[in-house]
């Protein structure tokens, strides 16, 4: 375990999974993070890689050749290096091992920025292609939990969640299955506030497509001025989860660089819904960030 800090926030994270563990609002001295419940839902944070959601028959083909992997892919159960350590920052590593290759046939490398500034938690995810001559097909992202309700004697439903930019988006529905069908999005009202609920995740995830302009996911109440924030920067989309109907106290604000398979998958990786490719030593980075207030 290694804790980042400063004035505002303390942070702990895992070289497991490189999975936050913690996040102290020194401030409010509120703990955001749902601290974890194997009988509801045992983790905290983890990192979505190589996929993002389910594969469908959690399985997929690359040139010819079939490979297993469950749902949110191997990166959370791998043990991470870390490259760089400060006082307010950390720097996880992942690079294909024999492991991963027996699930997943590439050469990659995937690191894990946590950085504080000021009252922010900024998380940016870098992948790699380090091959020389092979093209590298991923998803990446976060799956954090927050813990509701995060102030004394206050209740899951006295809490909402609240959009910006306040702009309607499209919902993405998530079948029984667990896999998409986008013959069936719909418009969803986000620019209004939606009141939590357990029954609001009674068909899973609520999805929704960003629009691409820094978008913004409170989780507030109004029995108090204390509030938290998600922003993605130029990220695909985003899932909203809670445990149903075995019921945890948290949310989870998702940003997603992937999406789980359609129903109408036919299973070939590079035919994948939100799949990206990477040239040979190319690289992309994701970024999102956590604001407490």
């Amino acid at each position: 375990m290694v804790t980042i800090e400063n004035d505002f926030i303390r942070a702990e994270v895992s070289e497991h999974g490189a999975e936050l563990q913690s996040l102290w609002n020194k401030t409010a001295e509120i703990e955001h993070l749902w601290q974890g419940d194997p009988k509801i839902w045992g983790r905290k944070a983890p990192v979505l890689f190589p996929i993002v959601g389910k594969l469908k028959d959690d399985q997929y083909t690359y040139q010819g050749q079939t490979y297993h992997m469950t749902q949110h892919g191997f990166a959370r159960d791998q043990d991470f290096e870390i490259v760089a350590k400060s006082d307010t920052e950390i720097i996880f590593e992942l690079r294909d091992n024999a492991e991963t290759r027996k699930m997943y046939p590439f050469a990659f490398k995937l690191t894990i920025r946590y950085a504080l500034i000021n009252n922010l938690l900024k998380v940016r995810y870098r992948v790699e292609n380090p091959s020389d001559d092979a093209l590298l097909y991923y998803s990446v992202g976060g799956h954090p939990g927050f813990k509701v309700p995060f102030i004394a004697d206050t209740k899951f439903t006295d809490y909402f969640l609240n959009f910006s930019p306040r702009k309607s988006r499209i919902r993405v529905p998530l079948g029984a299955s667990g896999l998409i069908d986008f013959s069936a999005r719909t418009l969803a009202a986000t620019d209004a506030d939606i009141a939590l609920s357990h029954d609001l995740f009674k068909d899973d995830a609520l999805i929704y497509e960003l629009l691409g302009k820094g978008d913004t996911f409170r989780i507030k109440t109004e029995q108090s001025e204390h509030y938290l924030e998600l922003m993605v920067n130029e990220g695909p989309y985003v899932g909203v989860w809670s445990a149903y109907p075995t019921q945890g106290d948290f949310v989870c604000i998702e940003p997603w660089w992937g999406i789980a398979d359609g129903v109408n998958s036919d299973g070939d990786l590079t035919h994948k819904v939100g799949i990206r490719k990477l040239t040979p030593h190319e690289h992309y980075t994701a970024r999102y960030r956590i604001a407490l207030f």
